[in-house]
């Protein structure tokens, strides 16, 4: 073993070092990672609701998982701890237009019908989407002040016409970019 690593290996576990740290500090660090962005929709008793979400992760390949945070603080909590099912549309660079809509007043969000339309189970698909994944809610899991929330994927949709290769949508230093090939 390296000296580093016998040295953390050595010291006794200190939580309480962690618990020092400002939300202010914890969300400068996290801006220097980028993350895909997504919209998650789903039908509500009052009509659609979607969010953007920068959390999302692939969880589980058998079976198909997939996860994301929503805080407790957002508009579309409620519906969504009511939702039997989600939509979560990978967006891609010529989406910025939505990234921008669904990030903020939710009475916006759907207003334009010819962005969006429903799925025959009644979620909203987002026009144009290169990816999407139809999924149902399995778990909701209390985070501090966020929900881990875990879905089952039932569907899965993506683009394959060669023409319309789009690049990934990514949040980055609080401002959104595109991902570029790097020259191997």
């Amino acid at each position: 073993m390296s000296s580093s690593i016998e040295e953390a290996a050595s010291r006794p576990n200190r939580p309480e070092q962690f618990r020092n740290v400002s939300a202010h500090e914890y969300r400068a660090a996290l801006r220097r990672h980028p993350a895909g962005v997504t919209i998650v929709t789903l039908n509500s008793r009052s009509g659609p609701v979607g969010f953007t979400a920068t959390s999302f992760a692939s969880l589980s390949l058998d079976p198909p998982l997939v996860s994301f945070n929503i805080t407790c603080t957002s508009s579309s909590i409620g519906a969504l701890q009511a939702a039997e099912a989600v939509v979560v549309h990978l967006l891609g660079t010529h989406q910025l237009h939505l990234a921008k809509r669904f990030s903020q007043t939710a009475d916006q969000r759907f207003a334009d019908e010819s962005l969006w339309s429903p799925l025959d189970t009644g979620e909203p698909v987002l026009h144009g989407t290169p990816t999407w994944i139809h999924a149902h809610v399995q778990q909701l899991i209390p985070a501090g002040d966020s929900v881990l929330v875990v879905c089952r994927v039932v569907r899965v949709y993506w683009d394959d016409d060669g023409e319309q290769a789009y690049a990934p949508l990514l949040y980055h230093k609080g401002t959104y970019s595109a991902a570029i090939p790097l020259g191997e």
